[in-house]
């Protein structure tokens, strides 16, 4: 692997790289651009879709995507110096316009509400589904409507007049200990009646909380404004806060996991434990967290207080619960097709070549080899790095329909630099947006995603022209080529 430059030389390259553009006209610009973003969101989030049309949305989202990679592009003209409070503004005030209206696209928050509510009665989440008679007294009017209000959008019916907003409310839940915690802890804080605006203000917090690590992280290790990549994206609001998915918590201690793993191998190890027990995915960036390790006691740093975390949160709800802990897990994966490649949308570019039946097998070879090649020409000073090629990868292979699951590869995509695998982000978007209205679209925008994604790294290896003039002269076309190799990072 190449040596990368040290932070101060990127910052010194990136204030040579833009020499005529006017500092404080750069800023207004993306001002400009980021409140343009932050009034479309607002209208994409109380005008556009919702769970019965899906695809409403997607034009809305469209425009808000645009004007993102606007204002991020406008973002690279304006002085490394100015840009941390800009991203963190900007970044509060895309993830409000999440709190405008009541979630638009998922019912998920509705089981995290209920789940908080059932184990602040002193039962196990794991023991019941949320139509279980067992459980009639803790319903309310908020989650459980009756009569006539069972007649509105999205409602899944319980019993003879009786409905819920609560998805697949004849199952179990399927969400490990750490999400569970949480949703019992803003329950616990939440004033009464706050409905689902206190799992929104806690997507919004810990969405900001996340942008402050990542700005913390690159200050040293990088170039700040790659922090804009998850403070400013549509996802973010969307998905985190309007939606508010837990998979943001996972983020906030993935991130910062690998953040601390750099320095400090058993705390960034626990703290990784600590996400994959808030929402398994997080497990795929084992491998970057083990960049480099060449000693078994090395990779034990890491693994075993992940192991050691994740046990210690497992075992109070194995004593305490009667029934299985993983809840409805292997219904899940069978339902989405995740272990039958023919039933559902999982694998899609792969089944382009080959038979439905080497679909997963494929998939766990492919990922095993970038597992292995990240731990052994990975770069232990960039963890993340890595774990964005091995994430990356596992989003491509198994191509899934679900926008939240994202969240993860945003904020490594902030760390790292790599722009170009946001591609894959939208793409889980639109699968998600269009799979009732146009089935193929995932795998179209999967396949363009991959395709962006190798024309990137082909270009970042590409060796630029050799000047001639000194590096302290260099022209502004050339430092900018530097400024790019320096700031992203290349693949481990």
């Amino acid at each position: 692997m190449k040596r990368r430059a040290t932070a101060s030389q990127r910052r010194a390259t990136a204030s040579r790289a833009r020499p005529t553009a006017s500092p404080a006209r750069a800023t207004a610009v993306t001002a400009v651009l980021l409140s343009a973003l932050v009034a479309a969101l607002v209208l994409t989030v109380r005008e556009g879709g919702h769970g019965t049309d899906l695809a409403g949305l997607l034009p809305w989202y469209a425009a808000c995507w645009a004007l993102f990679a606007a204002a991020a592009r406008s973002l690279r003209r304006v002085p490394v110096r100015r840009t941390a409070a800009l991203v963190l503004v900007g970044g509060i005030a895309v993830a409000a316009t999440g709190l405008v209206a009541a979630p638009r696209t998922s019912t998920d928050a509705y089981r995290y509400a209920w789940d908080g509510r059932v184990q602040a009665a002193g039962i196990s989440p794991y023991d019941h589904a949320p139509a279980d008679a067992a459980l009639a007294p803790y319903r309310d009017g908020w989650l459980f409507p009756t009569g006539p209000a069972c007649g509105g959008p999205g409602l899944a019916p319980v019993s003879e007049g009786v409905c819920t907003r609560i998805n697949r409310p004849l199952v179990h839940t399927i969400y490990p200990p750490a999400g569970e915690l949480y949703f019992l802890l803003v329950h616990a804080v939440s004033p009464e009646g706050v409905r689902h605006k206190a799992l929104q203000t806690g997507g919004a917090v810990l969405s900001a909380a996340t942008t402050l690590v990542l700005l913390r992280i690159l200050r040293r290790d990088g170039d700040p404004r790659t922090a804009a990549f998850w403070a400013w994206c549509p996802a973010v609001p969307v998905e985190a806060v309007n939606n508010a998915h837990v998979d943001v918590l996972a983020v906030l201690l993935s991130v910062t996991a690998l953040g601390l793993t750099v320095r400090h191998r058993a705390g960034g190890g626990a703290l990784l434990g600590l996400a994959v027990a808030v929402k398994l995915l997080p497990a795929v960036l084992l491998p970057g967290a083990l960049s480099g390790v060449r000693r078994a006691r090395d990779a034990a740093a890491v693994l075993l207080p992940a192991a050691a975390v994740l046990a210690a949160l497992y075992v109070p709800y194995v004593l305490l619960s009667r029934s299985s802990v993983l809840g409805y897990l292997g219904g899940y994966a069978d339902e989405e097709g995740y272990q039958d490649a023919s039933a559902g949308n999982r694998y899609a570019l792969l089944r382009l070549l080959l038979p439905d039946a080497w679909a997963l097998p494929a998939v766990l070879v492919g990922a095993l080899a970038v597992s292995l090649y990240v731990i052994w020409r990975g770069d232990p000073r960039r963890p993340w790095s890595g774990a964005l090629l091995v994430t990356g990868t596992a989003f491509l292979l198994t191509t899934p329909g679900y926008s939240w699951y994202a969240l993860l590869l945003i904020a490594l995509v902030a760390l790292d630099g790599r722009w170009e695998w946001l591609g894959v982000a939208v793409a889980g978007a639109a699968a998600y947006l269009t799979g009732r209205t146009w089935a193929d679209a995932g795998t179209v925008l999967y396949a363009v995603a991959a395709l962006a994604v190798l024309c990137g790294r082909v270009t970042r290896r590409r060796p630029g022209p050799p000047s001639p003039r000194k590096a302290t002269s260099c022209s502004a076309g050339e430092s900018r080529r530097a400024l790019e190799s320096g700031t992203r990072g290349e693949s481990p």
